[in-house]
């Protein structure tokens, strides 16, 4: 899964990054989404735009004022655009981030059935997820250990776990997979990491680095 894009190669969350991705032989793009004052969805991690000062907050700008800013000289973006370049070729795994991201993402992964999925920190958006769209994949993502690892995804319907590869081993992994779910590990960009990471057997590696960990671990 190209985090943000082949990110190691392009600037990340834009066009090249996961064209980039495609040509590389990833199987997935993760990507962050955010939505603007009228109601588009942009692709883009920081909920504010580069350049100037004070910081601008993407849900105070309306699409047009967010297309005069880059990402490292690259357009930002729209989750249309991505799924109009990349969505025939790759899965789609989207983080949501923010107010008003959750219909939005919902209806716009909609027609790419079971090759997306949505994610969040923020459960209560995946539990909204579930609500509006309980066809469209959902997953957690989690920096925690817990002592019960499939609760967080028992408690908003979450198919996949999205975590941090430091806290990841082999119980897990095995945990989740006994209740049915899936193991993504994030951000995994070091190789005897990654051999490691899929010999436990975790179903999703998101890295920078595409092709490295496509080599190391045969995928």
């Amino acid at each position: 899964i190209a985090h943000r894009g082949a990110s190691r190669e392009r600037p990340e969350n834009t066009l090249p990054a996961f064209e980039r991705a495609a040509d590389l032989g990833a199987g997935a793009v993760e990507l962050d989404v955010h939505a603007t004052s009228d109601g588009q969805l942009v692709v883009h991690h920081d909920p504010t735009l580069p350049g100037g000062f004070p910081r601008r907050a993407i849900r105070s700008l309306t699409l047009a004022a967010v297309r005069e800013f880059r990402t490292e000289g690259a357009p930002i973006p729209t989750l249309e655009e991505v799924i109009a370049t990349v969505g025939g070729r790759l899965r789609i795994y989207c983080e949501l981030k923010g107010a008003g991201t959750v219909g939005l993402a919902a209806a716009a992964l909609a027609p790419l059935g079971d090759r997306a999925a949505v994610h969040s920190f923020d459960h209560r958006m995946v539990a909204e997820a579930a609500r509006i769209a309980p066809a469209l994949a959902r997953g957690v993502l989690e920096t925690s250990y817990h002592r019960d690892p499939c609760f967080p995804m028992r408690d908003v319907g979450a198919r996949d776990l999205w975590q941090h590869e430091a806290l990841i081993d082999a119980s897990l992994v095995a945990g989740v997979h006994a209740q049915g779910g899936r193991v993504i590990a994030w951000t995994v960009n070091d190789p005897e990491r990654a051999r490691a990471l899929a010999a436990m057997g975790v179903d999703g590696l998101c890295t920078d680095d595409v092709e490295t960990i496509r080599r190391v671990t045969g995928a």
